[in-house]
């Protein structure tokens, strides 16, 4: 799914989002710049634990809430794309 510890992209990103939340929508329905939560996807704090589950289990790294920043990465497709292709061990 992902490419050998090089760049994650926007859309294995937003397939990640789609298979671990069950969203009923395409990859490609997911914007870039759009809210990851309120009006944009509407997702909610239990689906931001089902991202950070996914994400250590596909990239290796864990996101703790302690860290502060989990609403900046979670704010958009596009930061969290940055922020895995920072912090991913595999």
């Amino acid at each position: 799914m992902t490419q050998a510890k090089g760049e994650t992209t926007e859309i294995e990103v937003a397939q990640l989002l789609v298979d671990a939340l069950q969203l009923e929508r395409s990859p490609q329905e997911i914007i870039s710049d759009a809210p990851l939560f309120g009006d944009g996807l509407g997702l909610d704090s239990i689906d931001a634990l089902e991202i950070a589950l996914a994400l250590s289990r596909t990239y290796g790294f864990e996101l703790k809430s302690e860290e502060g920043r989990a609403q900046q990465v979670f704010a958009s497709l596009r930061n969290l794309t940055r922020y895995i292709n920072d912090h991913r061990t595999r």
